[in-house]
């Protein structure tokens, strides 16, 4: 059994480091419209959904840690070899690889989509996936540990954008609330399904567990991190179905941004698009993380150098985000991607457990045997 993979010492992270590199995944594109796509199956009871989602985090991650644990410190690349053999574990690592790429693809194009939306209807799409797309080839050059610094700096330069929800509570309705669950149960289950898109980062912590130094405090860190994350979704969904009635909501693409959109300061009119800049920041983990799981995939599949990687695989994306343009073939892709996403990061991290265990077992018994 393939317990564990080579690290070097000065790629080794801190454990609490983990809770700014998990929540600052979780946190990107999909927090700026989430509402309505939750909203349009929970109704009301839509932050039920959001809590019953973060608690499926909770599960899942437990269940990746077990596994995680069983291998000592190798990652998800290197458990698959080991548990499905080298030709059918390669193929999960591809799988893997594509839901990284994709992943990457639907932030990128959707956060070009808001700025066309909100800031720039006229600038090209190129220019501003190139520029964003040099931003992420030069963190990731730097390596994991930039990374992750990225990941600190984002949550922290961020914070101050969470407390601006106050200013909407000012003409919110407490009422819009009642009366609780009122909705059908399945209905507020399928609200937190569609939750998937906005709420998954967290299964990164299956290729960065090796990286890890305190590898006894990553569920502490890891828990705290979706906790975060669960608070700041309910926070925003709150305010939201306070704020809107059920007819806005309902036709209300970014909600969030929206809610930015009757701030104002002295200082600064338009305030959402200040927020829609400073998004910017918050998508970059995103967007490194991802890029360099799929690389962390590749180098278990084939050799190739980072810089090499790194430059085709953003030549690809470029070619991806000119070739879809209308925001019909956005939504489309998002929907496909939640769904397969829903099975990646809620479905399969149980059933690689359970047979990860099975594994483990048989092998135990064939080597006392022996």
């Amino acid at each position: 059994m393939k317990s564990s993979i080579q690290v070097s010492p000065k790629d080794m992270i801190n454990a609490y480091l983990l809770f700014f590199v998990i929540h600052s995944a979780q946190i990107g594109v999909g927090i700026q419209g989430f509402q309505r796509i939750v909203y349009q199956d929970a109704r009301h009871d839509a932050w039920i959904s959001v809590l019953i989602a973060g608690f499926a985090t909770h599960i899942v991650v437990f269940f990746m840690i077990k596994t995680l644990e069983l291998y000592g410190s190798n990652d998800l690349y290197g458990i698959h070899q080991d548990v499905f053999g080298k030709f059918f574990g390669n193929l999960l690592n591809a799988t893997y690889i594509l839901y990284c790429a994709m992943a990457f693809f639907s932030i990128l194009r959707n956060y070009i989509e808001v700025i066309h939306a909100w800031i720039f209807p006229g600038l090209s799409t190129w220019f501003i996936s190139s520029t964003l797309l040099l931003i992420i080839i030069y963190a990731f050059t730097g390596g994991l540990r930039v990374i992750v610094g990225v990941s600190f700096f984002s949550i922290i330069l961020s914070i101050w954008l969470l407390p601006m929800l106050i200013f909407p509570l000012e003409f919110s309705t407490a009422a819009n609330l009642l009366p609780i669950l009122e909705t059908k149960i399945s209905s507020i289950l399928n609200g937190a399904r569609s939750m998937t898109f906005t709420i998954i980062g967290f299964e990164i912590l299956y290729i960065i567990y090796p990286y890890i130094k305190e590898k006894e405090k990553v569920k502490k860190y890891a828990h705290l991190a979706l906790l975060a994350t669960t608070f700041v979704y309910l926070s925003v969904m709150l305010v939201s179905l306070t704020y809107y009635s059920e007819g806005k909501l309902l036709k209300t693409v970014w909600a969030t941004l929206t809610l930015f959109s009757f701030i104002s300061f002295p200082f600064i009119e338009r305030f959402e698009f200040a927020a829609v800049c400073y998004w910017m920041l918050i998508i970059i983990p995103n967007l490194c993380l991802y890029l360099w799981a799929a690389y962390r995939g590749v180098t278990r599949i084939v050799k190739i150098s980072g810089n090499k990687f790194v430059w085709l695989y953003s030549f690809i994306i470029l070619i991806g985000t000119l070739v879809v343009q209308s925001r019909t073939q956005i939504n489309m892709i998002n929907n496909q991607f939640a769904k397969v996403a829903f099975y990646i990061v809620f479905v399969y991290p149980i059933f690689l457990y359970l047979v990860a265990v099975v594994k483990k077992k048989v092998t135990t018994k064939k080597e006392q045997q022996e």
